[in-house]
């Protein structure tokens, strides 16, 4: 068999890696909708943490591609060769070598946690006075939604939602208005969490926690706890409904008439809930 099988076995190899271009590409044209992977936020505030999501991803890809175009010039570069030693030149140490992947793997830390503080300050930002304040309390195993609107000449009072094991309960926030989620519980910690808000927050007994968030698009979305809280976690959910200001307050006022007015606290959630409410399956 005649010729030289060499340069067959480079053109394969540089063609595999140039194949690694075109698919990073279309795997970031990927987050157009979503951030990659996110699902689609609905306020204002998500964008930063859906930038410092891409930022990492990319961060990732360009790393990644570098190894590899490394790892593949290597194994092309100093592929055995016929007539070559047993085994290349061994060397004790190289010290510039040795510098760079340590020194590497730092900087990169230090740069995302940079931006993680950053993002993660500007979600915690409440400098701005809200428009909508609602109190949450988290129960086992469910959610009781206060909407404080007793300062809103369009509604006149407070009002208040309950959940239980077996009732979802519904949170509504109107569409463009900066909302203030108070969060506490009455047991044990739970999680605020709206995937769709790109955040979420402990919600921790006798530590009250807050978040603003403005939410921007209209629809409904899922909320869960996030924190595994006992045997019913899985059905601590709700449903977000992003609505006009118009159907947000008309909402709060038929909570009102339907004997739901005034607030309850965390002592009320703790009697809200009883073991009696579990499903008939686990009693």
């Amino acid at each position: 068999m005649s010729g030289n099988p060499a340069p067959s076995r480079r053109r394969t190899a540089r063609a595999a890696l140039l194949a690694v271009i075109p698919v990073m590409l279309v795997t970031l044209t990927a987050c157009s909708e979503g951030y990659f992977g996110l699902p689609v936020a609905t306020t204002e505030q998500a964008h930063h943490v859906g930038n410092l999501w891409l930022g990492a991803w990319v961060a990732s890809f360009v790393i990644g591609g570098i190894v590899w175009g490394l790892i593949g010039w290597a194994v092309i570069r100093y592929r055995r060769k016929a007539g070559d030693a047993p085994a290349p030149r061994q060397t004790a140490y190289h010290l510039p070598l040795e510098l760079l992947y340590t020194l590497v793997p730092f900087l990169i830390v230090g740069v995302l946690f940079f931006y993680t503080v950053k993002a993660q300050d500007a979600m915690r930002d409440q400098t701005a006075e809200p428009e909508v304040t609602i109190n949450v309390v988290g129960q086992k195993w469910s959610w009781t939604f206060n909407y404080m609107e007793e300062g809103n000449p369009d509604v006149g009072t407070n009002a208040f939602e309950v959940g239980t094991i077996e009732k979802i309960p519904d949170l509504y926030l109107p569409v463009n208005k900066r909302v203030r989620f108070n969060l506490d519980s009455a047991d044990v910690i739970h999680s605020f969490w709206v995937p769709t808000f790109y955040f979420k927050l402990d919600v921790i007994p006798g530590h009250p926690n807050s978040f603003d968030a403005t939410p921007t698009k209209l629809g409904t979305y899922d909320g869960k706890c996030a924190e595994l809280c006992g045997e019913f976690h899985a059905r601590m959910i709700f449903k977000v409904h992003i609505v006009t200001e118009e159907e947000y307050e008309a909402k709060v006022r038929e909570l009102a008439e339907s004997g739901n007015a005034g607030t309850r606290t965390v002592a009320d959630a703790i009697q809200a809930v009883l073991p009696s409410a579990a499903p008939e399956e686990h009693k």
